[in-house]
C-alpha cells in the first residue's frame, strides 16, 4: 500500500471516530459498521476496478462487455443474488446486459443503474491502468467502473453489516449504454419492466464537484432527434423567385430554421440543434450512420433539403410542446413552390424533477450529514446529458450521478479520484439500508 493511501485510510477511519458528536448519534450501529466496512476494504474496492479497467469493453466490443459482466456477476451471485444475462438478437449488435435481484418485502424495493460498456474500442491507443497515489487513469474508470465497483461495495458492506437479507434490490449493469442498439424498445425493455417493478431507482454514473460543492442530480434532459425533409422545384437559376419555378429548398428550409431559432427557442432547458444539413439538386442520406452526399449547381434551383437534429428537454411534456411547436412552423408554409415535413425519434425519455426525487435528494442529504460528509446541492439538468435512468424514470422516483469523481470522461486521460471511493460507497450502503429497511427518515 502507497504511505499517501494508508495516511488517507487512517484520515478516514479517524474521521469516522472522532466525528461531531450531533452526526455520530444519527448513525445507528449497522451503519457504523457499514462505514468502518468500506474505509478498512479500499483497497479491495481498487483491485476490482483496475481488474474490470483492464478488461476493454468498447460498446462494439461484445465479448469484453461479457467478461465484465463475468466479473461483476460473480460478485452479485456470491451476494446471493439471483442473476441473469440478457442476451441481444445478432442483428442488434450488441453484448446484452446484466441483471441481479435480491427478493425481499422489508421498505422499499430499488433498482441499481450502472453499465459495463466504455468508448474506448479495443483499437483505441488508450487501455489499462495506471494508478499514482489518490489519481487512477484508465478508460472509463470514470464513466463508469468506478461506479459500478461503488455498486458493488455498498453492497457487500450491507452483507458485512447483516443488512442485506430482506432487501428487495435489483441491480441493472447495461451493455450499451454508450451507443445504445436498436430498437431502443427492445435493449431497453428489461431495464423499464425492472423500473416498472420498484420505488426507486439510483443511477451510479461519476459525481460532480465543483470546488468544495458536490452535486447530484434529480433531473436529466431526455434525448430525441427530427428529421426536416424540404422539397422544391428543379428549374434553371435564372427562373428562381417566378411564379412557375418559387424559392427553391435552400430558402425554405433556411425560412423553417431560422422561425425555429425565432419561436421555439427560449424555454428554459429547451435545446435544439440542427445537426446535419444537405440540399442540392442530388441529396442522399442515411440517417442512421449521420452522413450522405450531396450535388447542385449554381445556375440550377435546388430540388431538395434534408436536415437532421436533436432535440433536448426536461419533461415529456416540454417535449410535446417543442414538437407541436416545431410542426406548426413547418405547417405554415413560406416560400413558393416548395413543401416540407418533418418527423421525430424518440430515444432517451427526460427524467423529470418531480416532488418524489426532491424528497430522495433531502434523504439522501441526512445521510450525508449524518456521515460528516457535508451537503449536496442538485445538479443543473442543463449541463448533464441523458442516461439510462431516465428509461425508468416514468415509473419510479431516482436519483443520479452518486458515483464516484473523476475527470475527462470519454477522453484519453480519463481519471477517477480515489479519495472520493469511501465516501460514495457509504453514502450508497447507508441509504439502500434505510430505503430497504423502512428506516429512511
Amino acid at each position: 500500500m502507497h504511505a499517501d493511501r494508508g495516511s488517507t485510510l487512517f484520515a478516514l477511519v479517524l474521521a469516522l471516530i472522532l466525528a461531531p458528536a450531533v452526526a455520530l448519534a444519527e448513525l445507528t450501529e449497522p451503519e457504523r459498521r457499514m462505514a468502518s466496512w468500506i474505509t478498512t476494504h479500499e483497497e479491495e474496492a481498487v483491485e476490482l476496478l483496475e481488474r474490470i479497467t483492464r478488461i476493454n469493453s468498447g460498446t462494439l466490443n461484445a465479448a469484453g462487455v461479457r467478461a465484465v459482466g463475468d466479473v461483476l456477476e460473480a460478485e452479485l451471485a456470491a451476494l446471493g443474488f439471483e442473476t441473469r444475462w440478457v442476451a441481444m438478437p445478432p442483428s442488434v449488435q450488441r453484448a446484452g446486459h446484466l441483471f441481479a435481484r435480491r427478493r425481499g418485502d422489508a421498505g422499499r424495493s430499488v433498482l441499481l443503474i450502472g453499465h459495463l460498456d466504455t468508448v474506448f474500442e479495443p483499437d483505441h491507443p488508450f487501455q489499462g491502468f495506471e494508478r499514482d497515489g489518490d489519481r487512477v487513469v484508465g478508460p472509463g474508470v470514470s464513466d463508469m467502473k468506478g461506479g459500478d465497483v461503488a455498486i458493488i461495495f455498498a453492497l457487500r458492506a450491507m452483507a458485512a453489516a447483516g443488512v442485506l437479507e430482506g432487501a428487495d434490490i435489483t441491480v441493472a449493469f447495461i451493455g450499451d449504454e454508450e451507443s445504445p442498439g436498436q430498437p431502443l424498445e427492445l435493449v431497453r425493455r428489461d431495464l423499464i419492466e425492472a423500473g416498472k417493478r420498484v420505488d426507486v431507482a439510483l443511477g451510479f454514473e461519476g459525481a460532480t464537484r465543483d470546488g468544495d460543492t458536490e452535486y447530484v442530480s434529480i433531473a436529466r434532459r431526455g434525448a430525441s432527434e427530427w428529421m426536416l425533409e424540404v422539397e422544391g422545384r428543379e428549374a434553371h437559376s435564372s427562373g428562381i423567385f417566378s411564379e412557375d419555378v418559387g424559392a427553391g429548398a435552400v430558402f425554405e428550409a433556411a425560412r423553417i430554421l431560422n422561425a425555429f431559432y425565432q419561436e421555439v427557442r427560449g424555454e428554459e432547458y429547451l435545446t435544439f440543434n440542427a445537426g446535419a444539413i444537405l440540399g442540392g439538386t442530388d441529396v442522399s442520406y442515411d440517417a442512421g450512420e449521420n452522413r450522405g452526399t450531396v450535388a447542385g449547381k449554381t445556375n440550377v434551383v435546388p430540388q431538395r433539403v434534408v436536415v437532421q437534429g436533436g432535440l433536448r428537454t426536461i419533461s415529456q411534456e416540454q417535449l410535446e410542446r417543442a414538437r407541436e411547436a416545431m410542426r406548426r412552423v413547418v405547417a405554415e408554409g413560406g416560400r413558393p413552390g416548395t413543401s416540407a415535413t418533418i418527423t421525430f425519434q424518440d430515444g432517451y425519455p427526460p427524467m423529470a424533477p418531480t416532488e418524489g426525487n426532491r424528497a430522495l435528494m433531502a434523504s439522501y442529504n441526512e445521510v450525508s450529514e449524518d456521515l460528516g460528509l457535508g451537503t449536496l446541492e442538485v445538479y443543473d439538468p442543463g449541463r448533464r446529458g441523458a442516461a439510462d435512468i431516465s428509461f425508468v424514470a416514468p415509473y419510479s422516483d431516482g436519483l443520479a450521478g452518486l458515483g464516484m469523481q473523476g475527470r475527462g470522461a470519454h477522453a484519453p486521460g480519463e481519471s477517477l479520484d480515489l479519495t472520493s471511493l469511501p465516501a460514495a460507497t457509504s453514502r450508497a450502503a447507508i441509504f439502500l439500508y434505510r430505503l430497504t429497511t423502512g428506516a429512511e427518515r
